[in-house]
């Protein structure tokens, strides 16, 4: 039981924090993209500006990673965009491990206590004893043995719970960092065509209805 109380305080702890980290992530997520977005398609120089005011957010921070840098090619800038992201998705990620660990090794800790209390149990008993009073004993170690495999399957269920609550999260994160680092590499590379005259720097895979932008 000792094993299994650690482990439930390593779990619970990271379930807090995780929570905390998600709740105030989510609240301010929209707002803080929409801004840095609105304000690299009006104007681009102030962008940066915006990406490190709120660079203490991943998401400005997964931003100005890219927008720090001065007139970049937009092959570099496309790669600065990816190796931003790759970085914040990692950091939001903190913590899977611990929970991993306890939703495998809490069944089997709680397992093990129950055998081991079967073992001591039964041990003490003597054919001689069997249907006799001096059993009593020996059957509520049985069932004090057994506490420790439902402590061990209620940690590792609890646990296992918000483990795919947070990937659901971190998945969703993904598709949103995807769809705004192609935005704001769109709005770039227009601003590149627009600066520079360069065709060649248009990417053949744009999607269909950002090409009639940079047709006209």
């Amino acid at each position: 039981m000792w094993p299994l109380l650690i482990l439930s305080v390593l779990a619970l702890s990271t379930i807090i924090e995780r929570s905390w980290f998600w709740v105030r992530f989510l609240l301010k997520e929209g707002q803080i993209l929409n801004r840095i977005l609105e304000t690299a398609a009006r104007n681009w120089d102030a962008a940066p500006k915006v990406a490190k005011d709120n660079i203490n957010h991943p998401v400005g921070k997964f931003l100005y990673g890219p927008l720090r840098l001065m007139n970049p090619d937009p092959e570099v800038f496309h790669l600065a965009l990816e190796s931003a992201a790759d970085d914040e998705l990692a950091m939001m990620r903190r913590g899977d491990k611990v929970l991993e660990a306890v939703i495998a090794l809490s069944p089997l800790l709680g397992l093990l206590g129950t055998v081991l209390g079967l073992i001591a149990s039964l041990g003490n008993i003597q054919i001689s004893d069997l249907g006799t009073s001096s059993t009593t004993g020996v059957t509520l170690g049985i069932g004090e043995a057994l506490i420790s495999t439902a402590t061990g399957l209620i940690v590792a269920i609890i646990s296992l719970t918000f483990y795919r609550i947070f990937q659901s999260l971190w998945f969703n994160q993904v598709r949103v960092f995807r769809k705004t680092g192609s935005e704001l590499e769109v709005i770039y590379r227009q601003r590149w065509l627009d600066t520079d005259g360069e065709p060649s720097a248009l990417p053949n895979n744009i999607p269909p209805k950002f090409t009639d932008t940079f047709d006209e």
